[in-house]
């Protein structure tokens, strides 16, 4: 008898000896004599399952463990957490988490595959995914491709069986944290705990690599499959010029719902041109990074406010804070997930939120005739903006809700509104 099958046998007595009455009498066969007790033969044999392959080493110095899937090599960036429990595809296209780790806290990802119709962009931005675990199959009519074939076509990495609650609990705690991930052998955990203490987001120009080069128009709305508003029945045509600082093409779509003709424009498109277009108004749109970063976007909405009407969204929130002469700060650890509940002020009601942002507006620093609209339950940070006066209007959320929930979707037809009085008054 061979070691392994010795080792049986041990068990086997000890749990039922000879004489008892539930004792059993077997053989244990082995086709190999060589075998070891860690079941692998002396040869190389490939183990029928994947091994820890990667490494998420964090800027406190926690180095932890993973199996990779998706592109391989090393990647840097911030760490934040995602609460959402479906639309992992809509995340990992949305440009706003250019230069981070999105950690989803839903344990299972993966399990609807890749569709090419529920893409917020033309590509993936974010430098990374990290999952506890990853689907060993697909169930969905439209799935095109695995969630590992398309993040390796796009070269992004992923990690799976990894710790998600127990990383989540550290950024809740320390608040969001650079880490590097990394496939190689070759580079000591030393080189890249140097990396990730020496990389930072703040400060960099996010939006200017996320952001379009040309302007376009666009014309496509919401499928009627998923049509889920009347819209009120508006029959007006209004041209809104959009600022591409990281647009998700379902803003577009609802906007182009609402009877938007729509033309879409780099970041860096210039305020005097806009005015040329003429337009009814000028949407703001959601992006990546620090606000205080792009003050050639700041002086644009600087620009346009009180000349037109306009609706921030996400970064366009922030860059109207600014361009207020408001301030804006970095967040612990932000929000981001399709669950975070905001209070209305204007109506009292309570809307389920869709979220991704780490920089929040400070209230204190606004002027006066600027109304806070909406607050956020958690942990009551500014919301949403907006002064008649001036004709603007602003939410720190996405509206849109892609992925997440439809609360806040007549938030278009309140811009909508506020485009029809300004042509009431010409």
């Amino acid at each position: 008898m061979d070691c392994a099958a010795r080792i049986h046998s041990v068990v086997f007595s000890a749990l039922f000896p000879k004489n008892s009455a539930n004792s059993r009498v077997f053989t244990v066969k082995c086709s190999s004599k060589n075998l070891s007790l860690d079941g692998a033969s002396s040869g190389l044999v490939e183990r029928p399952w994947k091994v820890a392959d990667a490494r998420l080493v964090l800027e406190d110095g926690s180095i932890w463990k993973a199996k990779s899937f998706g592109a391989r090599g090393t990647q840097v960036g911030e760490v934040v957490f995602n609460t959402s429990l479906t639309g992992y595809q809509e995340i990992i296209t949305d440009p706003s988490y250019a230069g981070q780790f999105v950690l989803m806290t839903n344990p299972h990802i993966g399990n609807t595959g890749m569709n090419f119709d529920d893409e917020e962009s033309m590509q993936c931005f974010l430098a990374g995914l990290v999952i506890r675990s990853l689907s060993i199959s697909t169930s969905n009519w439209r799935c095109t491709a695995t969630l590992g074939d398309y993040l390796a076509e796009r070269n992004i990495m992923g990690i799976y069986d990894v710790d998600t609650r127990a990383i989540t609990r550290r950024l809740r705690e320390d608040g969001s944290l650079i880490g590097v991930l990394s496939t190689e052998n070759s580079k000591s955990d030393e080189e890249l705990l140097e990396m990730s203490r020496t990389w930072d987001i703040v400060g960099v120009d996010l939006i200017s690599g996320v952001s379009c080069k040309s302007p376009y128009q666009w014309i496509d709305r919401t499928g009627s499959d998923w049509e889920f508003n009347d819209n009120g029945g508006n029959k007006e045509t209004f041209n809104v010029v959009a600022y591409d600082f990281g647009i998700k093409h379902n803003i577009l779509r609802r906007l182009a719902s609402y009877g938007c003709k729509i033309t879409v424009v780099p970041s860096t498109w210039p305020a005097s041109e806009t005015l040329k277009m003429n337009p009814d108004g000028v949407l703001f749109s959601n992006g990546p990074g620090d606000p205080s970063a792009v003050p050639y976007a700041v002086e644009a909405v600087k620009e346009l406010i009180g000349e037109v009407p306009v609706f921030g969204i996400c970064m366009g929130h922030q860059l109207l804070g600014q361009a207020l002469g408001g301030k804006t700060f970095k967040m612990k650890f932000g929000h981001h997930g399709g669950n975070h509940p905001v209070r209305n002020l204007r109506n009292g009601c309570v809307e389920i939120s869709a979220q991704n942002h780490n920089y929040a507006v400070d209230p204190e620093s606004l002027p006066d005739g600027v109304e806070v609209t909406h607050v956020n339950l958690n942990d009551g940070s500014c919301a949403g903006l907006a002064s008649s006066k001036m004709k603007l209007m602003s939410l720190q959320y996405h509206p849109e809700a892609s992925p997440g929930p439809h609360d806040s979707d007549p938030v278009f037809g309140e811009f909508i509104q506020l485009m029809k009085q300004e042509k009431v008054k010409a």
